[in-house]
C-alpha cells in the first residue's frame, strides 16, 4: 500500500550489555551522516505502566529511571549522553534551530523549549529528541547541506503542513532545497486504528482538498478512519520532496501495545517513546 522503505528493528546495545530494539530507516542510514532511532519500550528500567524504556520525564515515572533510560538510549546510540535537545510539545507547528549550545536541554539541563514540536540543526554534537505514542514522527535530513530537522505531528501538525513547515525552516536556516531531502514518516497510528469524528474529518476535508477519499474513510455515524501517514506523504510530496525519498511505516503504535507505547491502546496510561537524530561528527 506504501511506498518507499520500511523501517526495520534491530538490537543495539549499551556499554554494559543491555539489549535495545530500536526501529531506523535504510535509506536515511544509508547516507552515512547521521545516527537515527525510533525506539521501543523494551530495554529501560521503568516500571508499571511506564514499563520499560520510558523517555519522558513528564509522565509521572521516576526520573532516576528515566535518566537511566537515556544513559542506555545514549550508549546504544553512540552518542554523548549530554548531546540531548528535547522540547515541551503541545500539537504546534512551531519549529526552533538549536545548536551546541542547547545540548542537554532537558535531560541535564532545563528544558527551555516549550510549545515547540520541531527542531532543526546543522551541529554534530547535538541529538535531536521528539516523543510519541501514537502521533507521527517526521525525520528530515539534507545530505547537500549536511543539516537535519526532526518533528512531531499529530492530526493538529498535520493539518497545519507541519512537514512543509520543517523543510520551510531548514531552507531559511541553511538553505535546503526540499528536492535534496531524505524524508521518513516514523511509527504511529494507523489508519484501521485512528477512529476520529465528523469535525475533524471536515478540517481533514478542507485542508486535503481532492485527496479526502486517500485520506478519510467513512463508518457511517459521523465517524470516520483517519490516515495520517498518506495525509503526511501528501504534505512532503506538495513541499517538494521526491517521491522515491520518503520512506513511510508499516509499523503502528496501536497495533503493537507490547512493543510501543500507545496512548490510544493504554487510554493514556503510558510512557513516551523518542525519536532520535543526530549528525555524525
Amino acid at each position: 500500500m506504501y511506498t518507499g522503505n520500511k523501517p526495520k528493528l534491530r538490537r543495539f546495545f549499551t556499554e554494559n550489555g543491555e539489549s535495545l530494539p530500536f526501529f531506523i530507516y535504510p535509506s536515511i542510514e544509508q547516507l552515512g551522516i547521521v545516527k537515527h532511532a525510533f525506539t521501543t519500550r523494551l530495554g529501560g528500567v521503568s516500571e508499571g505502566i511506564f514499563s520499560s524504556l520510558n523517555l519522558s520525564f513528564s509522565r509521572g515515572d521516576k526520573r532516576e529511571a528515566v535518566e537511566e533510560n537515556f544513559r542506555r538510549l545514549s550508549e546504544a546510540l553512540g552518542v554523548s549522553y549530554d548531546s540531548f535537545v528535547c522540547c515541551d510539545q503541545s500539537h504546534t507547528t512551531n519549529v526552533v534551530r538549536v545548536g551546541k549550545a542547547d545540548a542537554g536541554c532537558g535531560v541535564t539541563r532545563e528544558l527551555k523549549f516549550t510549545d515547540v514540536d520541531g527542531m532543526v540543526t546543522n551541529e554534530p554534537g547535538v541529538t535531536l529528541i521528539t516523543y510519541f505514542a501514537d502521533c507521527v514522527p517526521l525525520y528530515f535530513v539534507d545530505p547537500v547541506h549536511r543539516a537535519i530537522g526532526l518533528s512531531h505531528s499529530g492530526w493538529r501538525g498535520t493539518v497545519g503542513r507541519m512537514g512543509q513547515v520543517t523543510l520551510d525552516k531548514m531552507k531559511q536556516e541553511f538553505g535546503t532545497d526540499a528536492k535534496d531531502v531524505i524524508c521518513a514518516v516514523g511509527p504511529s497510528i494507523c489508519r484501521n486504528c485512528y477512529e476520529v469524528g465528523g469535525d475533524v474529518a471536515e478540517v481533514f476535508g478542507q485542508k486535503f482538498e481532492g485527496l479526502e477519499h486517500e485520506i478519510l474513510f467513512d463508518k457511517g455515524n459521523g465517524k470516520y478512519q483517519l490516515d495520517l501517514w498518506r495525509a503526511n506523504e501528501a504534505v512532503l510530496l506538495s513541499a517538494g520532496v521526491k517521491k522515491e525519498n520518503i520512506a513511510l511505516p508499516d509499523v503502528c503504535t496501536c497495533c503493537n501495545p507490547r512493543l510501543l507505547f500507545s496512548h490510544r491502546a493504554s487510554g493514556g496510561k503510558r510512557g513516551n517513546l523518542a525519536a532520535a537524530l543526530a549528525l555524525r561528527g
